[in-house]
Formats: C-alpha cells, sequence, structure tokens
C-alpha cells in the first residue's frame, strides 16, 4: 500500500530516542509522506528542522488549543516566520478543545480567529483541533470560509484532523472546503457511530492519520502511536467503505497530495 500519514507529532518526547527506527519501519509499512505538526512555536520550529532533513516529512506550524493560554503578543508573526520554508505545507493544529479546557474557551477562540487569518493571508490549508466544541468551531470557520458550498476547483480550506463529530457537521465542513482525516478510534470495537460517518463523507474529500503517538489502533491500543500504524487505519476504513485496502490507501495519499499541494511526487 502506498500510504500517507497526514497528521504525526514526530518531535513529540515520545520519540526522542528511536526517531530513525521509527520512519524506517514507516517506509517498509509503505508510508510515502506524512505532515509533522506542531503543537506550539517550540516543536512547530522542529518540525520544520525535521521536515528538512528528510524528504518524506513536511510541517504544519501552530499552536494547540490547549496551549492557547500560553500564547503572548507576535503569534501571528511568529506563524508567518515559520512559514516561509518551503517544507511548510499547512497552519496548525489549531482549534477548539472544551473537553480539557486546559485553556479558557474565549483565548481558545481568538487564537484560532488569528490562526486562520494567517493561513488564509499566506494560502495554506489549516489543520483544525475540534473536541467537544462543534458548535463554535463550526461557527468560527464560517466566518472565514463562508456559509455554503464553495465553488467547483476552489482552494481547500485545510483538514478536520482526527474527526469526532457526526455526519451533519461533516458535511458541512466538507461544504467549507474541508477535508476530514480519521484516525485510530476509528477502528475501536464501540465506534460504530464514527464508521457510519466515515462510510459517508466523499471520497475525494477523505483523509487517514495515526496523530501519534496518541490514539494507536486496536491492534496496538495502549502503546505508543507510530506513523506506519496508519496501515491499520487504511484497513479498518476500508472495510467501512467495502474497498480494498490499497484503493483506500492510494485514494488518500492522492486527497493528501492534492490538499497540502505536493504535486504527484513524494
Amino acid at each position: 500500500m502506498e500510504l500517507f500519514d497526514t497528521h504525526s507529532h514526530l518531535v513529540a518526547p515520545a520519540f526522542a530516542s528511536d526517531l530513525d527506527r521509527v520512519l524506517e519501519r514507516a517506509r517498509h509499512a509503505g508510508l510515502v509522506g506524512t505532515i509533522c505538526v506542531g503543537y506550539d512555536l517550540e516543536s512547530s520550529a522542529a518540525a520544520v528542522r525535521l521536515a528538512r532533513e528528510h524528504d518524506t516529512v513536511w510541517a504544519a506550524v501552530g499552536v494547540h488549543p490547549h496551549d492557547a493560554a500560553k500564547v503572548r503578543t507576535g503569534l501571528d508573526a511568529g506563524l508567518r516566520d515559520l512559514a516561509r520554508h518551503s517544507r511548510v505545507v499547512a497552519i496548525g493544529e489549531t482549534g477548539l478543545d472544551y473537553y480539557r479546557d486546559l485553556s479558557p474557551r474565549e483565548v481558545q477562540r481568538r487564537v484560532l480567529r488569528t490562526h486562520l487569518s494567517v493561513a488564509l493571508e499566506l494560502g495554506l490549508p489549516v489543520i483544525i483541533h475540534d473536541r467537544e466544541a462543534h458548535a463554535d468551531t463550526l461557527a468560527i470557520l464560517r466566518e472565514f470560509f463562508g456559509g455554503g458550498p464553495r465553488p467547483e476547483g476552489g482552494r481547500p480550506a485545510g483538514v478536520m484532523h482526527c474527526f469526532s463529530g457526526d455526519t451533519a457537521l461533516a458535511q458541512a465542513c466538507v461544504d467549507l472546503g474541508f477535508y476530514v482525516s480519521f484516525a485510530g478510534p476509528v477502528t475501536y470495537p464501540g465506534a460504530d457511530r464514527l464508521r457510519a460517518v466515515a462510510s459517508a463523507v466523499p471520497a475525494d474529500r477523505l483523509l487517514i492519520e495515526t496523530d501519534c503517538p496518541y490514539l494507536a489502533p486496536q491492534s496496538h491500543r495502549g502503546q505508543r502511536n507510530e506513523p506506519s500504524y496508519v496501515a491499520e487505519v487504511a484497513r479498518g476504513l476500508a472495510a467501512v467503505r467495502r474497498m480494498d485496502p490499497s484503493d483506500l490507501a492510494r485514494l488518500t495519499t492522492e486527497n493528501a497530495r492534492r490538499l497540502f499541494r505536493l504535486g504527484g511526487d513524494t
């Protein structure tokens, strides 16, 4: 299978001791690319450095909603500075997390709007984290991307990463120009509702990811996740959509290349 992991945190401390071996296992599993996603400005800078060292790694730069309260003035300038590197293909992750509420909700919303403004200014897709904040997330996305379907061939807005909403939310995000990405939870025994959503997402807006080192798929549940395990996400999603896993892998890789403007040569 030709696989693309659209959301990893390879600069997280969990990979500090064996990253080269992790990347080698990913290559043997068929991985042709991954987006290393920053969760604050320091990790975003590290993601850029990693992407410059590995031709199958690209970077996204942003501040996770958990860390929104730590943001001081100059976030927009910091994002612009990081995004000037050619290996940066997205802004994020950013978004809202009302489950853990590690930053005040008003601050999360302000920081999300800053990311969206920079993404639109630079013409980059945005990676959205949305956990138990569906209504506010969608309302803010509509502020920036409009309330109706986008024109055919319009610029992709970004990706709803590790999607956890319902089918109606998924369709609303697709109408705004977003792709919808599924991770390890789609393989969990109790995730029938999520699998129903995954079966309904239009094929040309479907992505897969690991969100590693978090959310390992079922056969590795409770262990550290890593990019090679995206193959299990692909197999699980293929079963849901009644596709051959290789075809599902090829489809989602093509979608990733389109969203992040990587062309056909990864």
